[in-house]
C-alpha cells in the first residue's frame, strides 16, 4: 500500500509534467497528438491507482490494522490525490489555463524533477513503538501504558492521603499545644491576684504594726 501511494504520487508528477510539455508544444506550433494519447493513459491509470488506495485503505481500516487516527491521515492525503486528479483533468482539457504557479501546485509532492525523492508522507507519524505491530499488540501495548499511569497515580493518591493525616495531627497538637497556653495564661492571672492580694496584706499588716508600736511607745512614756 506505501509503494502504490508513491507510485501514484510519481505518477501525477509525470502527467503535470506532460501536460506542461503538451501546452508547451501547442505554443510552438508542435505536433501534441502522441503525448494526448499517453496523457489520456496516464489520467486513467492515476484514477485507478487512487480507487485502489481507498479499497486499501478500507481493508487495514475494516481489519483494524492501522488505528483510527492513522487511517483518518491517510484519508486526508487520499483526499489530497483526489484533488490533483481532478486539476491535472482540468488541465488536460483545457478548463484551467497552465500558469507556473498552477504546475508547482500539481506537481507537489511527488518526487523532483531532477529524480531525487521526497519523503513519503504515507510513513509519517508512525511511532516505531507500533510499527510493524497488530492491533492486538498494539492494544496490549496501550493497556499496559494505562496500567502504569493508573500505578503512578494510586502512588500519588497515598502520598496525598499520608500528608492530609500529617496536616490534621500537626493541627491537632496546635490545639493541643494553645489549650495549654490558655492554661498557663489562666494560671499567670491568678497568681498575678494573689501576689497582688498578699502584698496588700503585707501593707496592711505593716502599717497596723507601725500604728501599735508608736501607740505602745506613748504609753509607756
Amino acid at each position: 500500500m506505501l509503494q502504490n501511494y508513491d507510485a501514484t504520487c510519481r505518477l501525477a508528477q509525470e502527467i503535470a509534467e506532460n501536460i506542461h510539455e503538451r501546452n508547451r508544444q501547442q505554443r510552438t506550433g508542435g505536433n501534441p497528438a502522441k503525448i494526448n494519447m499517453t496523457l489520456r493513459a496516464s489520467l486513467q491509470k492515476l484514477k485507478q491507482n487512487i480507487a485502489q488506495l481507498k479499497e486499501g485503505l478500507l481493508r487495514a481500516s475494516s481489519s483494524r490494522r492501522i488505528m483510527q487516527p492513522e487511517a483518518d491521515r491517510r484519508q486526508n492525503l487520499i483526499d489530497d490525490l483526489l484533488t490533483r486528479e481532478k486539476q491535472l483533468n482540468a488541465t488536460f482539457k483545457g478548463d484551467i489555463t497552465e500558469s507556473e504557479p498552477s504546475r508547482s501546485t500539481l506537481m507537489a509532492g511527488g518526487a523532483g524533477a531532477s529524480g531525487g525523492t521526497s519523503a513519503n508522507p504515507w510513513l509519517i507519524n508512525e511511532s516505531e513503538e507500533t510499527k510493524g505491530l497488530t492491533f492486538g499488540e498494539i492494544k496490549q501495548q496501550q493497556q499496559r501504558v494505562i496500567e502504569a499511569q493508573d500505578a503512578g497515580l494510586d502512588a500519588l493518591a497515598a502520598v496525598i492521603s499520608r500528608q492530609k493525616i500529617m496536616g490534621q495531627e500537626i493541627g491537632n497538637e496546635l490545639d493541643e499545644q494553645n489549650e495549654i497556653i490558655d492554661d498557663l495564661a489562666h494560671l499567670v492571672d491568678t497568681t498575678d491576684n494573689r501576689i497582688r492580694n498578699e502584698t496588700r496584706r503585707v501593707k496592711l499588716v505593716e502599717t497596723k504594726s507601725a500604728s501599735c508600736g508608736e501607740h505602745s511607745c506613748f504609753l509607756y512614756m
